[in-house]
């Protein structure tokens, strides 16, 4: 048990380290480009978060500030849609690792 920890936590360690010197090598890549659309979706989302983020909240009741949430969730879900690119959370890449090490 105590061989496959280390094995673990090594493997982790370098993937860790491969990625962060990957990283530093290649160049910063250019954003996609937006159409006048989504562009105009885009900035309609961002001044309504603003509007939210600058809203005094200490006198909504718990389903309004529950509502406000929820639509805050939907506009950061929109936005990701809209800019596009695909986002692993780090559990996600040590649940997809471990699922490879369990498979090979």
């Amino acid at each position: 048990m105590k061989k496959f920890i280390y094995t673990l936590a090594l493997v982790f360690a370098l993937g860790i380290s491969f990625n962060s010197a990957q990283a530093a090598d290649k160049p910063a890549k250019n954003p996609t480009e937006l159409s006048a659309e989504q562009a105009v979706k885009l900035e309609r989302i961002k001044t309504r978060v603003e509007e939210i983020r600058d809203m005094d909240k200490s006198n909504l009741t718990k389903a309004e500030r529950k509502a406000l949430r929820s639509e805050l969730r939907e506009l950061k879900g929109q936005a990701r849609a809209i800019s596009g690119g695909v986002y692993l959370s780090v559990g996600a890449i040590i649940i997809i690792i471990l699922l490879l090490i369990l498979i090979l």
